[in-house]
């Protein structure tokens, strides 16, 4: 499939991205004389920049296609990739990852679209849960190989690898991206303010908002910056043994996809394997608040799990998506993807400084990560406690 073709190496390094810190994070602390405050920060600015990027995306799919926005801001991320790479310190490196952000803004909204305008709407859960399936490659990528790469070359040089992938996939996407025929002209005429007007007084937008605000951002931020340093402080594992896991609980995200994906159908729709799955992600949260400090290959196992269970985002979205109408579709997705990206960004600037106040205020470890824990249990609670009330289909 062409879409696959034009944005999959796009995807899998988007996926990179916005994971790969935390298995560097003591290389890029020490190099940069940054903190676990400034780390936090750092990776949220891709998150933020990606997260304000989808209002000018969803209008730009809309208006202009798919092709034109995934090649123009590709172009500005393969600059912040290289930025990233040679930083002299903090302040630069924050810059290069807003970049990175805005270059992979495009990337997995115009593969949506490019999907939900060309295929049924009962096939859309399906093929976006392979294409995420097929793209966490790139958190494989960002674990233990990275790890490895970066103990044998330096964290420097293996990011320079990765800013020279990133230039191709923008010349992939330029080249074999195609734009759909246009929707309804007249309907598709509404500015992006009216478009967003339409879609926030759909009100299963209100009851969707608050679990895709918490479910993927607690997720990637165990997985892109915390697993890591959870591992060495805590349970004493050796930089290499954080990127196996690291590892470990990427390929269990990735299984996580492609089952969710028969789950929707077996469940018959996108909303019950989500209600479930959150519950037990909070569950398993709590679990490694209590018992994670006692056993390393305990503390392994649980973020494996909370990988598996947590990777609803594709039919977190295709539950959305039912409820846009087809002039809506660009313009739909993103604002809900700016809630996931948002959730994200927040959550790991939130969680920087949760660490650092803990620190500060002379907790150990163990008890800091385990108050990050419990915070991330008792939002996943209180979400899923609003999205029990969304429909399950639109009428």
């Amino acid at each position: 499939m062409r879409i696959f073709a034009a944005l999959f190496l796009a995807y899998v390094l988007s996926i990179f991205y916005r994971s790969f810190l935390s298995v560097i994070a003591d290389k890029v602390m020490a190099d940069l004389a940054i903190g676990p405050a400034e780390l936090g920060l750092m990776s949220a600015a891709w998150f933020i920049t990606f997260a304000l990027m989808q209002f000018p995306v969803g209008w730009a799919l809309d208006r202009v296609g798919p092709r034109l926005t995934v090649t123009a801001l590709m172009t500005v991320g393969t600059a912040g990739a290289f930025l990233f790479a040679f930083a002299p310190n903090g302040i630069i490196a924050t810059i290069a990852m807003a970049l990175i952000g805005t270059g992979c803004s495009p990337i997995f909204m115009s593969a949506l679209y490019l999907l939900a305008r060309g295929t049924a709407p009962e096939k859309f859960a399906g093929l976006a849960s392979l294409f995420i399936g097929l793209g966490s490659i790139g958190n494989l990528v960002g674990a233990a190989p990275l790890a490895r790469a970066a103990a044998a070359f330096g964290w420097r040089e293996a990011m320079i690898g990765l800013a020279c992938c990133f230039a191709l996939a923008t010349v992939c996407a330029a080249v074999l991206t195609r734009d759909p025929p246009k929707a309804d002209a007249e309907q598709k005429d509404s500015g992006l303010i009216e478009g967003l007007r339409e879609i926030v007084s759909i009100p299963a937008f209100w009851l969707i908002a608050p679990i895709t605000f918490v479910s993927y951002a607690v997720l990637v931020t165990v997985r892109g910056l915390w697993i890591a340093p959870y591992l060495g402080e805590v349970n004493g594992f050796t930089t290499v043994e954080q990127g196996d896991a690291a590892f470990l609980m990427a390929v269990a995200m990735t299984i996580g996809a492609f089952a969710f994906a028969w789950l929707e159908r077996a469940m018959g729709g996108p909303k019950p394997p989500v209600l479930w799955s959150t519950l037990l992600v909070a569950v398993l949260f709590g679990a490694l608040a209590l018992v994670g400090h006692r056993t390393g290959s305990g503390a392994v196992i649980l973020f494996a799990a909370i990988g598996f269970a947590g990777f609803s985002y594709a039919i977190l979205m295709a539950h959305a998506r039912l409820f846009f109408p087809d002039h809506l579709i660009g313009r739909g997705m993103t604002f809900m993807n700016f809630f996931f990206i948002a959730g994200a960004s927040a959550m790991q600037a939130g969680s920087g400084w949760l660490i650092a106040s803990g620190r500060s205020a002379g907790l150990d470890s163990a008890t800091v990560f385990a108050r990050l824990h419990w915070t991330f249990a008792i939002l996943l609670i209180v979400s899923v406690a609003v999205y029990a009330f969304a429909p399950a289909r639109s009428e």
